[in-house]
């Protein structure tokens, strides 16, 4: 009977937690992954995703609202790309409240509406993983966490070069109407990460943790992300769950 109970106990207990973490996060961790090619032509950072290059790339579209508790759940489509000089990130945030005021670097960034891409170059070091976050106005914030998530505070980084333009329909900082949708596109030199990535550039078949977030806004606050993350409250720091992606040199 005593062993008959602590069963019991024991799973109720793991019923609850997983309960705490969402049905998004429930059950066997799965890393998601994908495979990023080689661009098919020159991508010119202006916020139009009208390369054939972009049109070439396999679509991510299954983000996960991690921590979801009510409202619209706005859809996030992104798109990756290399070439021998940058990672390409492109996205498209459906969004129907649209809130961007910084400009600066290492402003504000994450009280607008913002997108995010963190990034462990080295699969053998999964604890040390960079960050560049932005907003539809080009304004960008940048972090490194040489030693995990759970140092005190990030690790003084900023990202060289790093290229970044927005598009939106719809109006800024005005909730009295509806928008559709916000658009950037974002270059960022692999020079950034050299000594840390196994090769800079990478070569094709090197392959990096990476995960894409999105949040923020005045309006209709959401959290969603690529790869889940396990944490009761939002938090993107969780290197442990990023997804896996792979470099081609093949240009579809």
């Amino acid at each position: 009977m005593a062993t008959f109970r602590f069963v019991g106990v024991s799973l109720l207990l793991v019923i609850q937690i997983r309960t705490a973490f969402g049905d998004e996060t429930a059950g066997s961790f799965e890393q998601p992954r994908y495979t990023i090619y080689r661009a098919v032509a020159p991508v010119m950072i202006d916020g139009q995703l009208d390369e054939d290059a972009w049109q070439a790339a396999p679509v991510i579209e299954d983000f996960h609202f991690t921590w979801y508790e009510s409202g619209v759940k706005e859809t996030s489509t992104a798109r990756i790309l290399w070439d021998d000089t940058y990672l390409y990130v492109a996205h498209v945030c459906e969004d129907a409240w649209i809130a961007a005021r910084c400009r600066e670097h290492d402003g504000p960034v994450a009280r607008d509406d913002c997108f995010e891409v963190m990034l462990a170059p080295d699969v053998e070091q999964p604890n040390v993983y960079f960050n560049i976050e932005w907003n539809v106005l080009g304004a960008w914030v940048d972090n490194h966490r040489p030693h995990g998530p759970k140092q005190p505070k990030a690790h003084r980084w900023d990202a060289e070069g790093v290229k970044i333009a927005g598009t939106y329909e719809g109006s800024l900082n005005d909730d009295t109407d509806r928008d559709v949708r916000w658009t950037c596109e974002v270059a960022i030199p692999f020079t950034n990460f050299t000594g840390f990535a196994q090769h800079t550039p990478p070569r094709p078949g090197d392959a990096w943790n990476l995960n894409l977030n999105r949040h923020g806004g005045d309006t209709n606050l959401q959290y969603s992300q690529w790869s889940p993350a396990d944490t009761p409250r939002p938090s993107f720091h969780t290197p442990h769950r990023f997804g896996r992606v792979t470099f081609s040199d093949k240009m579809r």
